[in-house]
């Protein structure tokens, strides 16, 4: 018994360090963020890596679609802008290395 307990235990130390996640992490749903970046992401239509101006650019081209004025509706563009700022808020502020 006490054997299969800790090869269940190497089992899981193996899981963290190849994949970096434990095993029971693979059990639990995408977490609320997670899930709103890749909304985020995929409603812009960039990658996960994507630099600020890539997103300000995909934003621009979105809202130039879904304006109020341009036969969009108010809540689209809402969405649109949520978008944006979710994932620049993700990014490191301008000027500053990921260091400090």
């Amino acid at each position: 018994m006490l054997r299969y307990v800790i090869l269940i235990a190497l089992a899981c130390l193996l899981c963290r360090w190849a994949l970096g996640r434990w095993p029971w992490d693979y059990l639990r749903g995408e977490t609320t963020r997670r899930a709103a970046l890749r909304r985020a992401r995929s409603l812009l239509g960039v990658e996960a890596g994507a630099s600020r101006e890539e997103v300000i650019a995909a934003h621009r081209r979105l809202t130039a679609l879904v304006h109020p004025d341009r036969g969009g509706t108010n809540a689209a563009m809402q969405e649109a802008t949520a978008a944006r700022d979710l994932l620049l808020a993700e990014l490191p502020l301008p000027g500053r290395d990921e260091g400090s």
